[in-house]
């Protein structure tokens, strides 16, 4: 559908060809506000909104949406875009570019230093659950951690670095996500016992022949485990 001849272009198209995707959550006195200033100043949007096109002269807003919603309230009959690929990995850059999503980091692999830059800014944002953390305690906890194996983030609640469970550990998903590696069923390291769940635990404790296991509970099991 897309044409390869637009993709990459700047060009002017008729706002009424455009559907402004999800829009965007600007307060409406910003938009209304800055659409005045633009028509007192020439009418040209200077920062082209981003579109993908979906059909025959008809485009869709992936980026810049607040762009858009200025240049519709000033009336514009046509607006400055540059046109897209509109593939999801496009899609999500640009929108992350755009200052429209957060930027995620990879906490299975991440290194030392974006573990403490994500901290740091989550720490510091207005009104923040996580005032009262400290930035490099966590940092060096989590980055000591096996956290290659995390399927969820609840293992940093048990590295007691003032992350606890409910919103300070939901706040983490703003900034992070997780690419678990597969639990090798031969660790007899205690610190990734730990972050198994206790059907995991028992199902290692069967493969390696160990007897009474249905009345272990989870402590039971880590020390079992990390000793056979």
């Amino acid at each position: 559908m897309n044409s390869l001849s637009n993709i990459g272009n700047l060009m002017l198209l008729y706002l009424d060809e455009i559907d402004p995707g999800e829009g965007t959550k600007a307060p409406d006195f910003l938009i209304k506000a800055s659409a005045h200033l633009l028509n007192q100043k020439g009418g040209r949007n200077w920062i082209p909104v981003i579109v993908k096109e979906t059909g025959k002269d008809k485009y869709q807003v992936i980026a810049n949406s607040f762009i858009y919603a200025i240049a519709e309230a000033a009336g514009l009959e046509r607006v400055w875009c540059i046109i897209s690929d509109g593939s999801d990995e496009t899609v999500e850059v640009t929108k992350i570019l755009a200052g429209e999503e957060m930027p995620k980091i990879n906490l299975s692999k991440a290194s030392r230093d974006e573990i403490m830059s994500a901290l740091e800014y989550l720490v510091k944002q207005p009104g923040s659950v996580l005032t009262g953390v400290k930035p490099a305690i966590a940092t060096n906890r989590i980055d000591e951690a096996p956290r290659q194996y995390w399927k969820t983030l609840e293992p940093i609640v048990n590295l007691k670095c003032g992350i606890t469970k409910g919103k300070k550990l939901d706040a983490l998903n703003q900034v992070f996500y997780l690419t678990p590696q597969p639990m090798p069923d031969t660790t007899h390291e205690t610190s990734i016992l730990k972050t198994m769940s206790t059907a995991e635990l028992k199902a290692i404790a069967k493969k390696r022949g160990i007897a009474g296991i249905s009345k272990m509970k989870k402590d039971d099991l880590v020390a079992v485990l990390s000793k056979s």
